[in-house]
């Protein structure tokens, strides 16, 4: 009888440890940390993305229907649209009727090398490492206004999309990937909503965001359950974020997945040690 009673009193024991609270798994929670403004709201805390090695930019020049700007800086890059504009498209002019929008966009595309400049033809090379996107559009809409006549044109600049990174355990394999938003912004539970969500593996009080940065790469933990995540410039997803979720230390074992199967392990474990000693003290 006492030994049953101390093999119930282990299994309790263990289940209430293994078992997980919705403290664990509910996102954003409450806390006095949050820190908002006079209004109640939590004020936006983005940091502007700076172009990097390698980033690939597409180039769009719109003119007006009789402007000369294809001969300028390629009539081999100008194509008609049905608005009846001209539309020159930066980069080479590589056609493939079987390539996809990833696959024109890069080879098609202006990338920045490995001095940290792009070329643009027509023009020559500027500096874009370090800039913002919208920094070297502006340069460039200077360069075709001082060659055509001001407001005559306009210079379309942009990256394909927020392009990021997830990287999860063998069960968010349909979560893990390459991603891509075509938003102005994304922050980091947006993309997760955009993915399914997260299950009950993942650890949301240890993501890890790492991020690049033209001077290196930096990396920094989220905890998602936590509402004042929100106050964090890395609550806001850039071009190039690798997300990292990791798995539950007790998701290891088969602890903490749901209760059912946190009983199944428990009983499992208990009824294998009971046998172990039946049969030692039986020797």
């Amino acid at each position: 009888m006492k030994n049953f009673q101390f093999a119930l009193f282990i299994l309790t024991s263990f289940l209430l440890t293994s078992c997980m609270t919705t403290r664990d798994v509910r996102y954003m929670q409450p806390n006095e940390s949050l820190v908002i403004n006079e209004e109640g709201l939590v004020p936006y805390n983005m940091q502007e993305y700076r172009v990097t090695k390698n980033d690939i930019f597409h180039l769009n020049i719109i003119t007006t229907p009789k402007g000369d700007a294809a001969q300028f800086y390629s009539a081999l890059n100008a194509q008609p649209s049905s608005g009846g504009s001209g539309v020159i498209s930066g980069g080479s002019s590589v056609g493939s009727g079987s390539a996809n929008g990833n696959e024109r966009f890069y080879f098609q595309g202006i990338r920045v090398d490995s001095k940290g400049d792009i070329y643009v033809f027509g023009i020559g090379y500027l500096k874009a490492e370090g800039r913002t996107v919208e920094d070297i559009q502006q340069e460039i809409q200077s360069h075709v206004d001082k060659n055509f006549v001001e407001g005559k044109s306009e210079v379309r600049l942009f990256l394909d999309g927020i392009k990021y990174y997830i990287l999860g355990d063998i069960e968010t394999t349909g979560l893990t990937g390459e991603k891509k938003s075509y938003t102005n912004t994304l922050n980091i539970m947006e993309a997760i909503a955009q993915n399914g969500g997260l299950n009950r593996t993942i650890d949301r009080k240890n993501v890890m965001l790492q991020r690049r940065y033209p001077e290196g790469i930096k990396t920094v933990k989220l905890d998602l359950t936590r509402e004042d995540v929100m106050n964090s410039p890395y609550y806001w997803i850039q071009n190039g974020d690798i997300i990292y979720l990791n798995t539950r230390n007790k998701s290891f074992y088969g602890f903490g997945k749901d209760p059912l199967q946190t009983l199944t392990t428990g009983v499992s474990l208990l009824t294998t040690a009971m046998s172990i000693y039946l049969l030692i003290t039986r020797l």
